[in-house]
């Protein structure tokens, strides 16, 4: 029996790769941190979809250490989400460590219930400006996570080479375009589906979503040749 765990905080791309578990494992586990985050509202986005698509199981897990140590406007409501990029060249949403927490964590959960995957909507093509959305990081905690277990396990990240029009496709291939649309959270200012509209995360959603709209057969011939290319 195939087993995976989705990290899954009910975005968009979670969202999208979760839908894509669901049609090649036999089960699906969904992890959520709740890390204090700006808004209490994905938890329960994540929840209600995770019931509503029918995984497995889905663990909701404390990991407020994070908020103490990690000073972001995604952790403090008192700083406002900028599109101007910090002194250090990263947008003030970024999160230190936090992907290298909750993919340590999903590997750890992986490795009790038996799951030879985890995956995580990561993407280093339509991005933030994230270094812990890399591959290279990924590959790098993968190996890790291997050797520190002693047992092997993949991180799959099938976002990982998509722009956001071919993650939108990938969605609708799925039959699930409109679902994801509507029942999301990847807004900053915590509003569900096509959000506020003025947050860095929505003009992102919103560019690649209007993208594909425009250019259905295009963008999913696109998508087609890097999933044929990423399976041989």
């Amino acid at each position: 029996m195939s087993k995976a765990v989705v990290v899954f905080s009910g975005g968009q791309d979670s969202t999208t790769c979760l839908i894509q578990a669901l049609a090649h494992y036999d089960e699906v586990h969904c992890i959520t941190f709740d890390y204090g985050q700006r808004h209490k509202l994905e938890i329960e986005v994540a929840e209600a979809i995770a019931k509503d698509l029918g995984v497995t199981a889905h663990k909701v897990m404390d990991v407020g250490l994070l908020n103490e140590l990690a000073i972001s406007s995604l952790t403090r409501d008192n700083i406002a989400v900028s599109h101007e990029l910090q002194a250090n060249g990263l947008p003030n949403s970024f999160v230190p460590g936090r992907n290298i927490l909750f993919l340590t964590l999903a590997g750890i959960y992986a490795y009790q219930i038996g799951a030879e995957t985890v995956i995580t909507g990561v993407c280093e093509t339509d991005f933030s400006g994230y270094p812990d959305c890399r591959d290279e990081f990924v590959k790098s905690l993968n190996r890790s996570l291997v050797l520190g277990m002693d047992r092997q396990l993949k991180i799959d990240t099938p976002l990982m080479w998509l722009n956001k029009a071919e993650t939108w496709a990938l969605a609708d291939q799925y039959g699930k375009l409109d679902y994801v649309r509507e029942k999301t959270l990847t807004c900053y200012n915590g509003v569900i589906g096509d959000g506020c509209g003025d947050c860095p995360s929505c003009d992102l959603r919103r560019a690649g979503l209007y993208d594909y709209l425009d250019h259905k057969e295009t963008v999913m011939n696109a998508l087609k040749e890097k999933q044929a290319k990423h399976q041989a």
